[in-house]
């Protein structure tokens, strides 16, 4: 579980951080033309990279507690969305990386967030690169189960602010094949739905091994 990065840890940096609140379906309005650090205070947003004029990708998805690094506009150009209503503190990359040396417990914080996030991104490489479509679901059900999962009894309750599409963009699949796939867990009752955002993971073994996971992964 990552530690709550309370402002008062930031003391002297604190002031380089600019408040934002974003409403849902709502672009952050960041520099553009520089790498932002943004450390969502609350809510949930996507970090999209925009492939091409009609094209996107989202590249990640981001929670309460989570620092995101939303790059400079180069080959592609990135933006940070709101899911649900956010609260975000929002800093200059390059000038918190020159500050952030007067304390060394932002700049632990910042390296655990970093590796939080290196892993996630060679776990969804190997998703994107090497796992079918029923992998790739289980395998996003388990990640979302590890990030915002709630303990109901024996099972997981997860409260996904993301659409089908959104998970879709995020794993390489049609939202056609996402459908089939929740209905497919759904039938096979390693799963249960409620409506269109909350989903109840009934075994959590038995998605481990839908996902394809070692059988010594915790």
């Amino acid at each position: 579980m990552n530690r709550v990065f309370d402002r008062s840890a930031l003391r002297g940096i604190g002031t380089l951080a600019q408040t934002m609140h974003v409403s849902a379906g709502g672009d952050a309005p960041l520099d553009r033309d520089n790498a932002t650090l943004v450390y969502i205070v609350a809510g949930a947003a996507k970090l999209i990279a925009r492939a091409a004029i009609d094209r996107e990708q989202v590249a990640a998805f981001n929670f309460a507690d989570d620092i995101v690094m939303v790059p400079a506009q180069g080959a592609h150009a990135y933006l940070l969305q709101a899911l649900v209503d956010c609260e975000l503190l929002v800093f200059p990359y390059a000038t918190l990386r020159d500050a952030v040396q007067v304390d060394p417990a932002v700049l632990a914080r910042l390296l655990d967030n970093c590796d939080n996030a290196l892993n996630r991104c060679r776990e969804k490489a190997l998703v994107l690169g090497r796992k079918t479509a029923s992998e790739r679901i289980a395998c996003f059900l388990l990640s979302m189960a590890a990030r915002i999962g709630v303990a109901s009894g024996a099972a997981v309750l997860l409260d996904l602010p993301m659409s089908r599409r959104d998970i879709g963009d995020g794993i390489g699949l049609t939202i056609e094949t996402v459908s089939r796939q929740f209905s497919l867990l759904r039938e096979d009752h390693l799963i249960a739905t409620q409506g269109r955002s909350k989903v109840l993971l009934l075994d959590l073994p038995a998605l481990k091994q839908r996902a394809g996971y070692l059988k010594n992964r915790a």
